[in-house]
């Protein structure tokens, strides 16, 4: 009796599908292709993170579903939302360009919007971002934007007509972690759509606590793919990002600069 009780607490968080763009989405974590050794470690690390959304660089990768040495042989989209990306585009007009060609290659209308702005850091281009976005918009597409973690960007990105707005967590590939949670914060805060922090997750403590600021979801790549085990970083980032998602819903004890008994001294036996 008692672990039933406990299963039907547990299984009531209280928390809501994600939204975006009126699609209802379980999972927060969503995850990319790149960098796994085989096609079958990506399959099996995608599968036990859970995620629903599977991003796919267009222009990296081969587009033709029937070679089987290809990402998306091995993908199904009735399983998951394929979300083409515009990845290694360093100019608004490739980040359009390649938008285009990954509808009509037969994927969705959705696409994550990247536009990198310098070779060395790999951060992202904000006025090339915010250009393509008003473009790609116009033309249907339903666009989630990579960013920085600038409020202002963010904003103007919003009113572009993004459907979500992906600000960084710390620069792509350096698995360095949260750097700046202030300004994720307030990104949130200020934001009507779902905002998806993208880049810089290095390990599932780094997820749980991007997850704590109150954000929508996390995408990642890097962090699962090059872990020794990818398949179990996988299953450790889907739990980590649930896991902080439901400590934000919770809300977390005060921080104190003195300690506090957990029992109180009223009451205790002599």
């Amino acid at each position: 009796m008692q672990s039933m009780i406990t299963s039907d607490i547990i299984a009531d968080t209280g928390d809501e599908p994600l939204q975006i763009a009126g699609r209802a989405l379980r999972s927060r974590l969503m995850v990319g292709t790149g960098k796994y050794r085989t096609n079958e470690e990506m399959v099996g690390a995608i599968a036990a993170s859970g995620a629903e959304v599977v991003t796919v660089a267009v222009r990296r990768v081969d587009l033709d579903r029937t070679k089987e040495e290809g990402i998306l042989h091995h993908l199904d989209p009735r399983e998951y939302l394929l979300l083409p990306n515009t990845a290694g585009c360093y100019t608004a007009d490739e980040a359009i360009r390649y938008a285009r060609l990954a509808r009509a290659a037969g994927f969705t209308d959705w696409v994550k919007l990247e536009v990198i702005g310098d070779q060395e850091t790999l951060l992202p281009d904000a006025d090339a971002t915010l250009r393509a976005a008003r473009e790609l918009v116009a033309d249907g597409f339903t666009v989630l934007a990579y960013t920085n973690d600038d409020l202002i960007t963010a904003l103007r990105l919003e009113d572009a007509g993004c459907a979500a707005v992906m600000p960084l967590a710390s620069p792509i590939g350096s698995g360095l972690g949260l750097v700046n949670p202030y300004s994720v914060r307030t990104i949130k805060s200020r934001l009507q759509v779902p905002v998806i922090v993208d880049a810089g997750v290095g390990t599932a403590s780094d997820a749980a606590l991007t997850m704590e600021q109150g954000v929508d979801g996390i995408l990642m790549n890097t962090a699962i793919a090059e872990a020794d085990d990818a398949v179990r970083m996988g299953r450790a980032m889907g739990l980590a990002t649930e896991a902080g998602r439901l400590a934000f819903l919770a809300g977390r004890m005060p921080r104190r600069e003195r300690a506090v008994p957990s029992s109180p001294r009223k009451g205790m036996l002599g």
